[in-house]
């Protein structure tokens, strides 16, 4: 990933390049205009002589839950600069929607390093539990240093989230917010295979950027399971993948993951949704 992102493939001038999987879908032509009004427009910046050199390449991190404390602890060290405590198995470490207990280990563990952490928030959190979180990780609000990761579910995001939202609002200190549309909207077809549904997921993330939109916030990202590979493991998309598909190319032992077309059409789907809200603005 590294030698990806590093090496050139990365340049935003090779967006038509990214796209070439994606040609022969049905849903190409929906955002072919989109990728070349893209294409277009890096191409007027490079003419107009602006340094590219930052968009060739792209910043790689890695993150992951901060769930078996005995690893996480082992990794936990002194930065002999500054004395202070970083966990080296990854930059950005998250608690899950289990064990984000405000009084639990894995809170009580991440408070204490200087790495972002993350803590995720299901359909049952409160704004009492939300503002005690941000004491625990964040008392000071330091910029950055907190992100709340929503994973409520398709039919209670637009319910649970503005309350969530107006909280942190009025506590003024800051967060960063990041949907995970996908845990929540797990099921099972008759026959026990573990999916999600390709619209359902869009559809949290749609309500994800209407909450946060209402309460002038910014959707700093998404919180996605994907793979380059043409697996069968995500219902729908342009694909229409159906149930009967599902057991082609359903390689995952853990969570279903997007496969490469949908990856892409959920990122064009959300440049539309940040193009709507430039909109909005105006």
């Amino acid at each position: 990933i590294r030698a990806f992102t590093k090496g050139g493939y990365a340049d935003m001038r090779r967006v038509h390049t990214w796209n070439r999987g994606f040609t022969k879908n049905p849903a190409y032509a929906r955002y072919e205009a989109l990728a070349s009004e893209i294409h277009r427009a890096i191409m007027f910046i490079e003419a107009a002589g602006a340094d590219f050199d930052g968009l060739k390449v792209v910043d790689l991190y890695s993150a992951h839950e901060a769930l078996l404390l005995e690893y996480e602890a082992a990794l936990t060290r002194i930065d002999s600069r500054s004395g202070q405590l970083y966990n080296t198995s990854g930059h950005f470490l998250w608690i899950g929607e289990r064990t984000r207990q405000l009084d639990g280990a894995h809170i009580e563990l991440l408070r204490e390093v200087r790495n972002p952490v993350g803590v995720k928030i299901g359909p049952t959190v409160t704004p009492e539990e939300v503002i005690g979180i941000i004491d625990k990780l964040n008392p000071q609000g330091e910029e950055g240093r907190l992100t709340f990761i929503t994973r409520m579910g398709a039919d209670k995001i637009r319910d649970v989230l503005p309350s969530i939202a107006s909280a942190v609002a009025r506590d003024g200190r800051p967060v960063v917010w990041i949907t995970d549309p996908m845990h929540g909207n797990t099921i099972e077809t008759a026959t026990g295979v573990k999916t999600r549904d390709f619209d359902t997921i869009m559809n949290e993330v749609e309500g994800f950027f209407e909450v946060l939109y209402e309460n002038a916030m910014v959707p700093a990202g998404l919180h996605i399971e994907l793979t380059g590979d043409d697996v069968t493991e995500v219902l729908g998309g342009s694909e229409n993948l159906d149930e009967l598909r599902l057991n082609e190319r359903y390689e995952t032992r853990v969570d279903p993951r997007l496969n490469h077309q949908q990856s892409l059409e959920i990122a064009f789907r959300v440049a539309e949704l940040l193009r709507r809200s430039e909109n909005l603005d105006e």
